[in-house]
């Protein structure tokens, strides 16, 4: 099957499991209101976004093909456009779940630094680095990000939503984040997707990456 240059047509979103599904284990209901998805249905699923890990990890976005996946996912294809409706909403799909794996490796080992600035830019460098480490997995979800339209909002909200906890996460205080906190998360969740872009691209080094995330972690030092 030869190598898709743009994302497959989205199927109606009331006929898919995917969108049940808005953790790594993909059991809890998502904000359409659908039921959450039985064990049976979360372990397909699972097996799917491995699939296409494991595709993507070795050949980047264009080795993820639908066809494939489901093959190696042993389920039917149309079972897995039920699940995904295209390439797009299944990568989107694989950076969350990265980043909840991140999310979960930096609370059991948090950075350790007094201040919040500094702590933010270690915790978002770690994320650099994993991602740093598959390169081609890396640059799959970034380009399934920037080809994401509207019918595959909600999933980058979610990973949106991912990136964002981790940096409050680094923050580490115990009350709600205040509007300028909030903005400063922003800025910083920015920072680091374009950041990321940039390397990716060849137009940024790695030095040059960590030395944007800890000037962008400095908004937080701001009355």
């Amino acid at each position: 099957m030869p190598p898709s240059t743009t994302p497959a047509t989205a199927t109606p979103a009331a006929t898919t499991p995917a969108t049940a599904a808005s953790t790594t284990a993909g059991t809890t209901a998502s904000t359409t209101g659908e039921p959450p998805l039985t064990a049976r249905q979360a372990e397909r699923r699972r097996r799917i976004l491995r699939a296409a890990t494991a595709l993507a990890a070795r050949g980047g976005y264009e080795a993820v093909q639908m066809r494939e996946v489901a093959e190696s996912a042993q389920v039917a294809l149309g079972t897995l456009y039920r699940y995904f409706p295209s390439k797009v909403h299944l990568l989107v799909a694989v950076m969350l779940e990265q980043l909840q794996g991140l999310q979960e490796h930096i609370r059991r080992h948090p950075p350790t630094d007094p201040e919040p600035a500094p702590r933010v830019a270690d915790t978002l460098t770690r994320a650099f680095h994993a991602l740093q480490r598959e390169p081609l997995l890396a640059e799959a979800m970034v380009r399934a990000l920037s080809f994401a339209d509207r019918s595959v909002g909600a999933e980058v909200d979610q990973v949106s939503i991912a990136t964002g906890q981790l940096i409050l996460d680094a923050i580490g205080q115990s009350g709600p984040p205040s509007e300028s906190q909030r903005a400063a998360v922003r800025v910083i969740e920015h920072t680091w997707h374009s950041a990321l872009v940039a390397w990716l691209s060849g137009r940024a080094s790695i030095a040059e990456v960590r030395a944007d995330l800890h000037t962008a972690a400095r908004l937080l030092t701001l009355p």
